[in-house]
Formats: C-alpha cells, structure tokens, sequence
C-alpha cells in the first residue's frame, strides 16, 4: 500500500476535491450538504452551504465552482463507517449550482425540466476546452418505491444558456474525465463497473455509432466484486478510477489495459484529483471514514482547464 498523509478528518463523505490557485483543497462534504475548503495545515472552513447532495465539482472559466448536487442520499452509519442508502426523505432534486469560493453565494445554473431536461442525481463534471463542461447523471435508488431511474450524460454551457442530454441511456455513470487531447470522453458506470469511452466529434457531441448498439465503447472491467465510483486522468492519457470494494485506484490505459492498483484503507474510495509544481500529489477522499489523504504519485496527473 502507498504511504499516505493525512490531511484533514473528520468529514462527512467527502468527495469531489479541487485544488485551487492558492494550495488549498476544496471538496463537497455529501451528507452534510456543504462545500468545504481545507488548506495546507489541515484547518477547515466552510465555504458554501447549498443544501441536498452536492457531490461533482470543478472550477469553471469565471473562477467559480461549479456542483453537480444530487438532491441528497439517505444514509447508514455503522461505527466509523458512512455509507449512501437510497434516496433522501426530503430529496430537493438534481440539479447544476454556481457558487462563489469568496463568498459562498449559491445559484441554480440548472435544474430539472430546464430546456426539457430530467435531472435526478447529478454526480460528476468536466470542463472542456471551449468552456462547457460534461456531467454524469447517476440517478436515485428508491427501496421503498422498488425503483431505479434510467439516465444518462450531458453536456452544457457554464452561462446557462444550453444543456444536453448527449447519452441515454447510460447505465447509472459516475465518474467523467477527457483525454488530454479532448478527443476522448470517459465515465465509469458504478454498478456494471465498467470504463466507457466516447469519441468526441464536436463540442457536447459524441459519435453515435462507436460502439456496439450505440456511442459507448466498453474499455475495462474489472474482475470481481467491486464498484466504480469517479475518476482523475493522468497527463499521459491513463484513466484513474476510484474502485469501490478492492479499495483503491486503478489505473487503466487508453488502450485498456490496467497499469496498476493503488490499494487504500477505505472501501469507500471515491475520488483523485493532482496538484503540486510536478502534478504528482494525488489527493484522494477517503469518503466512508471521512478523510482526505494524500500521497505521491507515479506519473503527474493531468492539468484541468481551469
């Protein structure tokens, strides 16, 4: 197993971490619907309190973060242990927010039924090139209605004049990434544990005949009893994927082969995301136990747009 430092605990499923201009980490904590921003000595401050799930992030070409917000999970606790469990008694819907880092004021950028779009559970997100940024819908898991939504993937703008469904079906996507070259869209489907990729041919476009029966091409699936959940891209091309169950990183290649496995202590391994002069510190949330670790990385990691 790396060597891991600790750099902040005591967090409530934390997930969707980003490294600001200033050193700083910030992430979602999920199940107590904030933003939080952690600096370097480990100190915690609140950044933004929208409420529900917030769950992706990124940092758009405004400067501000842009949160994929799942409209809240019901959870289980078990010792030191959290754990996702369905729906939210009082879910308020998916839904895209723009917030401010400075003074944490929030907007709905989109919301479900805006230009006829369905929005369930929000779950990941990535800024292209030409300003707009992919996202995964993961849907909601209802026990007590016996339900599973179908969604999809989508593209839109950062202005909030246009959204997209690009992909759907898609079979419950978590994690997005592009290829450095932004030829490439990836997501990791949670409960198939499978790698996808899409063939970009156009901003929010993907080629509709890639693969077999439609856009998707299946890249990697792991053996086993395990999960997907999101992912961070290395300035080589390979795909980091955060594995539910081994506990861990695996690292695939565009080819689709796994380059390597990089265990971690909590089974609720959920998110990567690189920083540093060198892009090799990879920090990593350790979402069940409520850490955000982080560790050197073998390769650097590829820079985000923004």
């Amino acid at each position: 197993m790396a060597d891991f430092e600790l750099v902040a605990d005591g967090l409530r499923f934390p997930e969707g971490p980003v490294v600001m201009p200033d050193g700083s980490i910030i992430l979602v904590e999920i199940a107590a619907g904030r933003l939080t921003r952690i600096r370097p000595d480990g100190s915690k401050q609140t950044v933004a309190e929208p409420g529900g799930g917030p769950n992706g992030l990124a940092l758009g070409p405004d400067g501000m973060l842009y949160c994929c917000n799942n409209g809240g999970f019901d959870w289980a606790e078990n010792g030191d242990m959290l754990a996702p469990h369905g729906i939210a008694s009082d879910y308020s819907g998916g839904r895209i927010e723009r917030i401010d880092p400075a003074t944490g004021a929030v907007e709905v950028l989109y919301k479900s039924g805006d230009h006829g779009v369905t929005l369930r559970g929000p779950n990941d997100i990535v800024f292209d090139a030409h300003g707009g940024f992919w996202f995964t819908d993961h849907g909601k898991v209802d026990y007590a209605a016996r339900c599973h939504d179908i969604v999809g993937i989508f593209y839109a703008r950062a202005d909030g004049s246009f959204i997209e469904e690009v992909v759907f079906p898609s079979n419950n996507p978590n994690g997005v990434g592009l290829s450095p070259d932004g030829s490439v869209l990836y997501a990791a489907e949670t409960y198939t544990c499978r790698l996808m990729k899409f063939n970009v041919t156009a901003p929010g476009k993907v080629a509709p005949d890639a693969g077999p029966g439609g856009p998707g091409i299946p890249l990697y699936r792991p053996a086993g009893y395990k999960f997907f959940d999101s992912l961070g891209m290395e300035a080589g091309g390979n795909i980091c994927v955060a594995t539910i169950g081994e506990s861990g990183i695996s690292v695939v290649s565009p080819d689709g082969d796994l380059v390597e496995f990089v265990a971690t202590p909590d089974i609720f391994t959920t998110n990567i995301c690189f920083g540093g002069d060198d892009m090799r510190d990879a920090y990593i949330t350790l979402s069940g136990t409520g850490k955000l670790v982080k560790t050197r990385w073998a390769r650097p990691g590829l820079s985000l747009q923004y």
